[in-house]
């Protein structure tokens, strides 16, 4: 069965945080709890102050309830983002490989759990900073010459949400193209 019109567009960013959130994360708890079997697997025991892995939706909801402490992944410091951005920097035209679900996890984490993170005024400029950088590669690749004469744009290492945020885009712009290229006497 084919998808209605509005929804073969793509995933909205909401729904690809839906998906991220069923993403591992280690969290230190705040209570003792053998383990719990929920619809989605066993998870546990929960002992302070060992960590326990649990999904992503799990962590943020104990968060909520003041149960846990979420500890962020280690993509997620200054020090490393600072790495990304100058390796991406350096890259010219290619881009640097990130998490699969980097931008979704980072914005969920510093909007439930910013007191969780190391100085997360700074996370938030430099993921804004390295957002605008891979936005604007994305542009200056769109607009070269060899993009317009190929019939395809190389996205090795975008992020599911770049190419959320690109597919409408690309395919309305690949259908012209392929209308151009068709020969008058078909």
């Amino acid at each position: 069965m084919a998808l209605p019109k509005q929804l073969q567009a793509g995933l909205t960013p909401d729904e690809l945080t839906f998906l991220a959130e069923e993403d591992a994360v280690d969290i230190v708890p705040l209570f003792s709890m053998s383990r719990v079997r929920l619809l989605s697997g066993v998870y546990g025991p929960f002992t302070p102050p060992a960590r326990s892995r649990v999904p992503l939706w799990l962590a943020l909801s104990l968060k909520r309830k003041r149960k846990c402490r979420i500890v962020p992944p280690a993509w997620l410091s200054v020090e490393s983002l600072t790495a990304v951005i100058k390796d991406e920097r350096e890259d010219g035209e290619g881009f640097e490989p990130l998490p699969r679900r980097f931008y979704e996890i980072s914005k969920v984490l510093l909007d439930v759990a910013a007191d969780d993170l190391t100085e997360p005024g700074q996370l938030r400029s430099l993921l804004k900073d390295l957002r605008e950088m891979r936005q604007g590669k994305i542009r200056i690749g769109l607009q070269s010459e060899g993009v317009m004469r190929s019939n395809y744009l190389q996205v090795t290492n975008l992020t599911p949400m770049e190419l959320c945020e690109l597919k409408p885009f690309l395919t309305k712009a690949m259908g012209m193209m392929q209308g151009l290229e068709r020969d008058p006497d078909e």
